[in-house]
């Protein structure tokens, strides 16, 4: 167990560091905020997917609270205790990355300014996670648990564009991003909106892949 939950630490904090990192050299080396989500973006494809291939083997490269909450709910996690664990590796990883891409750009970790939490981007969300638990649910009960790294990694680097919210849809990934007031942070006070919002859409996912996937490939 020790080993998955700092499976689950490290990678967290990885994607972190990718999104918040590449948000910071972004804004380095371009005003124009287009360009600057692209490169957030395309980053974030491409660390999203090599992380997830990394861990997957160890902790089935969860990295999202919201992930590990439904792999439990529909019985892919053995207990709570587990569960627990993972979430709690996750955002430890997800503060830890957030600092360490501030300190490799020389950035102060400090609360971000950035205030996100309006109807719309809380509507995005929601949309934002149930789509990306929708497609790991999706894989998984179809017997194509191999194609979950580019598809993930794929699926969030579209939700950067067709979101208004830039697709967080990750609460650990969202708290760590409240300590750095650079291109990808968020304000504290529109944290638990967001959590909330993509707790709801994880919740919409576990429904839907019911209705249209009730049983694991093996079953």
């Amino acid at each position: 167990m020790w080993r998955r939950a700092f499976a689950e630490l490290l990678g967290t904090m990885l994607l972190v560091a990718v999104v918040v990192g590449s948000g910071i050299m972004a804004q380095q080396l371009s005003d124009d905020v287009g360009l600057q989500l692209l490169e957030n973006s395309i980053a974030t494809f491409f660390g999203l997917t090599v992380l997830i291939l990394l861990f997957q083997q160890v902790s089935g490269s969860h990295f999202n609270p919201a992930v590990t909450l439904v792999e439990r709910v529909v019985g892919g996690m053995d207990s709570w205790t587990d569960a627990t664990a993972y979430i709690g590796a996750q955002i430890v990883g997800g503060l830890a990355g957030a600092a360490l891409a501030n300190a490799m750009f020389g950035v102060p970790t400090t609360w971000s300014t950035t205030d996100r939490a309006t109807g719309p981007h809380l509507l995005a969300e929601v949309v934002a996670t149930a789509g990306l638990v929708l497609t790991i649910l999706a894989l998984v009960r179809t017997g194509r648990a191999a194609l979950v790294a580019p598809t993930v990694g794929a699926y969030i680097g579209a939700a950067y564009w067709f979101t208004s919210s830039t697709s967080f849809a990750n609460p650990a990934v969202t708290i760590g991003r409240a300590i750095t007031d650079t291109f990808a942070g968020i304000a504290p006070a529109s944290v638990l909106p967001f959590i909330g919002a993509q707790l709801i859409g994880a919740a919409l996912a576990v429904v839907i892949a019911a209705a249209i996937f009730p049983r694991a490939a093996h079953d």
